[in-house]
């Protein structure tokens, strides 16, 4: 894997190729730079992560700037605290500038929950640096040693109230322009020392998020700018033959693109430009798809290679074949989960300005380099003539990485000479963006009478191999991940692959545990390999009130309450969820209780924390109960909000939710994990309300809890 010649994959400029002051002025400018890989090292970890660059003026303000983007889910705040923890400012005087690709250091993306783990470690370690540089100035200009200098509020100040001395941060650095590099013997302030960090703050900018002040992508407006909308193929595969632009064009004010397979139209108001969007005349020639309910057997008959190596899984110890065929009780199932989109609140939008041959674009993306990249390639600009900015952006949930849309405003902008600016309608958003994968999911497992795991083979077909992994003890096992040819276009969601393979693992494990007549706590608790899940298991089943209880046959079940508890493993983080639900005579299914715990490493701010644990598990029920994307032979059948049902009020049960903090841990990612044990959960309280075992996720699609074959009873 190597980058084009004509461009690299990310800044290689060292600190004094940029003026930094030319912009903020005098200070003190602390850098750590990306890391450059080896030969290998794209092979065995990716790209690296990015760096970050501190500039410390003198007005005593801090900019912090990082190549992650705030897309909702409260990092600008948690950054900025560490920042202001490490430099011993108020949180005031710290201003975080993110995804900006003239501005940021370069940054692989927003995903995978690393905000924390890698853009918060490079500002703790550059935060850390400015604050050694500016503690030596201090001790340099009082005429004292280190030792006897504290710092508060940006001001350090000699220890002691007699004959005390202080000089603040902008007295330091004026007129100075210092470029430093962080050493790599820097040690950040430890979380259990944390003075600000770690502690209640309100979220930035809440005040704007409330009152509807702050300005999204979809808000923003440009003199002179026109509004384009795309022509899309009316069927996945549809191949575009011709098409007429004469009666778009017609329209006063419209201009067109036709650029090989890509036609758009722009006006200086929209409704001419829907109006124009509506008279263009095109021909297609379709493709065979599926339909819906082949879709299982038609991804095991089209397997695909693994095109990028983290998709690749293949995790063999023992011998899982042969420990099954001896195993005394051997339990065989296949789970499934569907496709669902990821219905943000903003859908996708992007405003595209050119000035000579400088391209200006801002959009909702979580890729904003990547972006760059794909803007430089398609106009064959150098990478400096593009700037990606970043603005709000009303979520991403994984599905705002694609470039396409902007570079097809980009296209319209200079066909127009005006900037134009794209936001999908609800039904685009639906049908041309791109979904979770569908994940078919087969499992064996081999176990002693006493339930003591022998055997297990995991095999996930289409949807991923994230959290593939069991956590729990099993000397023979076999995992493996096969990449399927999916009809329908798929990519990123919220916590990947993790919540199918999750929802399969946990509620096959309940499964045995029923076979077996054990307790699912103490089963769990008698399997697992990690302390830290452990803990949190036994935190949620003491706050849920779990009483142990032996497993209940078929004929002991009626249609009314049940608990169920799973938990996981994922993005370092680690979850347990309790769900108690009812299941009504009529068969409708209502969640009564959900009790999630969490813990991620050192909290660094707990509001928001519980906010993202809290919105995961809202997030998680819908795919847990009803959503799901219908279609048939490559068109979307609930391309709208009124046909594909998301959480709602009545749908949101009592949410009690219990943060572990580890201070002595690294802070980790939440923004996913939270969600990848709520569908097992309910799915085990409904067996253990009903004696059904539901192995498909919606669990239940219309409300109400669907009858299964006899054979799919517990015995």
């Amino acid at each position: 894997m190597s980058a084009p010649e004509n461009r690299v994959p990310f800044d290689l400029r060292s600190p004094d190729e940029r003026d930094y002051f030319a912009r903020w002025g005098n200070g003190l400018v602390v850098v750590l730079p990306p890391r450059k890989p080896g030969p290998t090292e794209w092979g065995r970890g990716g790209p690296p992560h990015g760096g970050t660059w501190i500039h410390v003026g003198e007005d005593g303000k801090a900019r912090a700037f990082t190549g992650k983007v705030e897309v909702g889910q409260g990092t600008r705040t948690a950054l900025s605290l560490l920042v202001a923890e490490e430099l011993r400012l108020p949180l005031s005087s710290v201003e975080l500038t993110m995804g900006d690709t003239d501005l940021s250091p370069w940054d692989i993306g927003t995903f995978g929950s690393r905000s924390m783990p890698d853009a918060g470690e490079h500002l703790r370690l550059a935060a850390t640096a400015a604050r050694n540089a500016l503690l030596e100035m201090a001790a340099t200009s009082l005429g004292v040693a280190r030792s006897e200098l504290e710092i508060s509020e940006g001001r350090l100040r000699t220890k002691g109230n007699a004959g005390s001395r202080a000089v603040g941060y902008g007295d330091l650095v004026k007129g100075l322009r210092r470029i430093d590099t962080v050493d790599p013997a820097t040690q950040p302030t430890p979380a259990s020392e944390w003075a600000l960090a770690g502690h209640p703050t309100t979220n930035l900018g809440a005040r704007e998020i409330v009152t509807g002040a702050r300005q999204y992508v979809s808000d923003l407006r440009i003199p002179g700018m026109y509004h384009g909308r795309v022509l899309h193929p009316p069927s996945y595969g549809a191949r575009l033959r011709r098409v007429d632009l004469s009666a778009a064009l017609a329209i006063p004010g419209v201009i067109g693109v036709h650029e090989g397979g890509f036609v758009a139209v722009a006006a200086p108001d929209l409704l001419n430009a829907r109006a124009a969007s509506k008279a263009l005349r095109a021909e297609w020639e379709t493709a065979p798809q599926p339909a819906e309910r082949e879709i299982v057997e038609y991804l095991r008959r089209h397997p695909a290679e693994c095109e990028d190596f983290w998709d690749v899984v293949h995790h063999v110890v023992g011998d899982a074949d042969a420990a099954l065929a001896s195993a005394p009780v051997q339990l065989h199932a296949t789970y499934t989960t569907a496709y669902i989109a990821h219905v943000p609140m903003e859908t996708h939008a992007v405003l595209a300005s050119w000035e000579g041959e400088r391209l200006t674009v801002w959009a909702g993306t979580q890729t904003p380099f990547r972006t760059r990249d794909a803007l430089s390639d398609a106009f064959e600009l150098p990478p400096g003539n593009v700037r990606v900015i970043v603005p709000a952006t009303g979520c991403g949930f994984g599905g705002k990485h694609a470039a396409e849309l902007a570079v097809g405003a980009a296209r319209l902008a200079r066909a127009a000479g005006h900037p134009v600016r794209i936001v999908y309608t609800r039904e685009e958003e639906f049908t041309h963006a791109y979904f979770r994968p569908m994940a078919v999911i087969d499992i064996s497992s081999g176990s002693e009478p006493d339930g003591t795991l022998t055997a297990w083979r995991f095999h996930n077909l289409n949807a991923g191999s994230a959290a593939a992994r069991i956590p729990y003890t099993v000397p023979n096992q076999r995992i493996d991940n096969q990449p399927a040819a999916s009809p329908l276009p798929q990519g990123s969601y919220r916590a990947l692959a993790a919540t199918a393979n999750n929802f399969a693992r946990e509620s096959h494990i309940d499964e045995i545990a029923t076979r077996v007549g054990a307790d699912p706590v103490e089963y769990r608790l008698r399997h697992l390999a990690d302390d830290r899940l452990s803990a949190v298991l036994r935190a949620v089943a003491q706050r849920a009130g779990w009483q142990a209880r032996p497993a209940r046959s078929a004929k002991d079940h009626t249609r009314a309450a049940g608990q169920g508890i799973a938990v996981g493993l994922e993005k370092g983080g680690r979850v347990a969820t309790f769900a108690e639900v009812r299941v009504h005579a009529d068969g409708r299914l209502e969640v009564a209780r959900i009790v999630t715990g969490f813990e991620c490493g050192a909290i660094v701010h707990p509001a928001n924390l519980r906010n993202q644990v809290e919105g995961g598990t809202v997030m998680a029920l819908g795919g847990a109960l009803f959503e799901a994307i219908h279609f048939d032979h490559g068109r979307i059948l609930n391309p709208r909000l009124s046909e594909y049902r998301v959480p709602r009020f009545r749908d949101v049960p009592p949410i009690e939710v219990i943060l572990l903090d580890r201070p002595d841990l690294p802070s980790q990612g939440a923004g996913e994990t939270p969600l990848i044990a709520v569908a097992p959960a309910i799915a085990n309280a409904i067996c253990d309300a009903t004696g059904h075992r539901l192995r498909s996720l919606p669990l239940a699609p219309d409300g109400t809890v669907p009858e299964v074959d006899p054979s799919d009873r517990r015995n």
